[in-house]
């Protein structure tokens, strides 16, 4: 899919005319900058949306520790914009899903009318598009009811929206504290750097071919200082299985892709 730059921006009456009939409609940015807005389902099926900048910028909090800022891609290898630290670590997991091949923050807006004939608009957090060529709209709320009663009743207009066209909408939920301290660790060393010097990376896949202790695969190959990256990369992209539900450490059990069994759980 390409991102379009065909559909010309509306009017300002032209925005406000979103479907009698209960229809969606989408407000983009197109490659110059210009905002665009489309039918719902056609935009759908023609825009790339993961190849598009927030449609509004987020929102700067006073007094929020974490504020807007950038996650680098492991996935598509660019910059993808984040709102809260939140949105950051469900960046964090969606990039690591291989299933998801493009994400973005905030790239479209979505427009209808209530029963009373009002237009109501929600600007999801994250796109992330899936590989069948179908996409997820997200929210990544810090708690189940944050935002209130208007974003629960955006929620159910967007997931409708999706409905209508086979994608999906999720608020997504929080993490487990150990399972999101143990991705931050390993998205330390998403980057392709960490999979070292030619032949490291066949080196660590073989060294864990035998489930085994973190620390004795990886001494079995070398010096932990070289071949340790190389490892938590490995992890990180799935090459190499642990159990994430307990804190990492150096005798975690270590196994190949797909790996699991009753001592690691979900190694997921």
């Amino acid at each position: 899919m390409t991102s379009t730059g065909a559909a010309r921006p509306r009017s300002r009456a032209g925005r406000a005319a979103v479907d009698q009939g209960g229809g969606f409609e989408a407000v983009f940015l197109d490659p110059v900058g210009q905002a665009v807005q489309q039918r719902w389902a056609d935009a759908a099926m023609t825009v790339a949306f993961e190849d598009l900048p927030p449609v509004s910028a987020f929102p700067v909090v006073p007094g929020r520790r974490w504020g807007p800022g950038l996650w680098w891609s492991a996935t598509t290898g660019r910059h993808v914009a984040a709102g809260s630290n939140a949105m950051r670590v469900q960046l964090m997991v969606l990039d690591r899903d291989p299933d998801v091949t493009g994400l973005a923050g905030r790239p479209v807006r979505l427009l209808w009318r209530n029963p009373r004939g009002r237009v109501r608009s929600w600007v999801p957090q994250l796109f992330a598009r899936r590989a069948d060529g179908t996409a997820l709209l997200a929210d990544c709320p810090s708690h189940p009811d944050a935002g209130g009663e208007r974003a629960l009743g955006a929620a159910q207009a967007v997931a409708e929206a999706c409905a209508h066209i086979g994608w999906t909408y999720r608020r997504l939920p929080p993490l487990d504290d150990v399972l999101a301290a143990n991705l931050k660790w390993l998205a330390g060393y998403r980057h392709p750097r960490n999979a070292g010097r030619l032949g490291l990376m066949a080196a660590v896949v073989e060294a864990f071919t035998r489930p085994r202790p973190l620390i004795e695969g990886t001494e079995a190959i070398g010096d932990p200082v070289e071949v340790l990256p190389c490892v938590f990369h490995a992890l990180w992209h799935g090459e190499l299985t642990a159990c994430l539900d307990m804190p990492l450490h150096e005798r975690v059990l270590v196994g190949p892709r797909g790996w699991g069994g009753p001592e690691t759980g979900d190694a997921g």
